[in-house]
């Protein structure tokens, strides 16, 4: 596994989702290939095991894989005491988010989060906080996170979080549509979410520990790509699961068949549960072989996170000095 795949980004390059590639535009909903689409457990969770195992990297190679992660992350607060100051600190972090003596100690150039995700109300000092640095601010909507207020209200949510200028739109589908087989009202929901977002990039969230079977989450994926989704993403944070590998496996598989037939790249984001550094190697590796280079680049690829980049940073802070911080030394927020 080589390191020189795995080169941290500088802030410079920074950017939205599908900037370098061109966006998902979607396809009309195919219910032949959506009703084909199946998952073998047994045999998708004995691959998930496996991994963990078989790919551990260590000393440069394992710091260059955490940078890596770090230009991934959408750095997250959804909290209901969540105000401008601290959504401020959050967005410092994010133009920041290593010290800058561990980074010259690397030999490394500055580093950026992949973006910051707030809610509505926060999109706004987000924005400010964030101007000129190239970070995104993303959005969560569409009655985020139960998805259950009225389609008229979502699709509102959405034209007022652009407005207030965020460039990346997090929205969460009705999981009755996938769980009643419904696959016609996923795709007009998701296709009027889509147009609503206009020039903003949508992230399809699927709740998949709600979705009741791996199969139910290939076709939710397959559906949401075809009204147009640029990414999709596991999970809300707030259900009883979230991201697995199980789950990744099926969603980045979903993504390489949607690639191969339409020529267009849609991006992953897994989000709820991941905060540890060795966890964001696991998840990176799956991708890099599963998917492939290109999609270890945050226009394709972020991790749904708050608590994770404490981690990483502790393990960077290792890698230099040879000694574990306190875990309190690196506050996101």
């Amino acid at each position: 596994m080589s390191v020189d795949t795995i080169q941290p980004v500088s802030a410079a390059t920074a950017h939205l989702p599908q900037v370098t590639e061109p966006r998902n535009a979607g396809i009309p909903l195919d219910l032949n290939w959506v009703l084909s689409a199946q998952a073998n457990t047994s045999a998708i969770e004995r691959r998930a095991a496996s991994l963990p195992a078989r790919r551990s990297v260590k000393k440069e190679y394992q710091a260059a894989w955490l940078l890596k992660a770090i230009t991934c992350i959408d750095l997250t607060t959804l909290s209901g005491d969540d105000t401008a100051r601290r959504v401020a600190r959050l967005c410092a972090k994010a133009k920041q988010p290593v010290a800058t003596k561990t980074l010259a100690a690397l030999g490394v150039e500055p580093i950026t989060t992949g973006a910051v995700c707030v809610y509505h109300e926060m999109v706004e000092p987000a924005v400010e906080a964030l101007r000129g640095s190239g970070i995104p601010v993303a959005a969560v909507s569409t009655g985020f996170p139960a998805g259950l207020s009225p389609l008229p209200l979502r699709i509102a949510e959405i034209e007022q979080s652009v407005a207030a200028g965020a460039t990346e739109i997090d929205i969460v589908i009705s999981r009755r549509h996938v769980l009643e087989g419904n696959w016609q009202a996923l795709y007009d929901e998701m296709r009027a979410f889509r147009d609503a977002c206009g020039e903003a990039h949508v992230k399809a969230i699927l709740a998949t520990g709600e979705l009741g079977s791996l199969r139910n989450v290939a076709r939710a994926s397959l559906v949401c790509m075809m009204a147009g989704a640029d990414f999709i993403k596991t999970s809300t944070g707030k259900e009883s699961v979230n991201a697995t590998l199980p789950v990744t496996l099926v969603m980045i598989r979903a993504i390489r068949d949607y690639y191969d037939r339409t020529g267009l790249r849609v991006g992953y984001k897994p989000a709820g549960g991941i905060s540890k550094a060795k966890d964001a190697i696991t998840y990176l590796a799956l991708i890099k072989e599963e998917l492939g280079d290109r999609w270890l680049q945050p226009d394709l690829f972020r991790f749904g996170a708050s608590s994770l980049l404490n981690d990483i940073e502790r393990q960077l802070e290792h890698h230099v000095s040879g000694a574990y911080s306190a875990g309190y030394r690196h506050p996101t927020s």
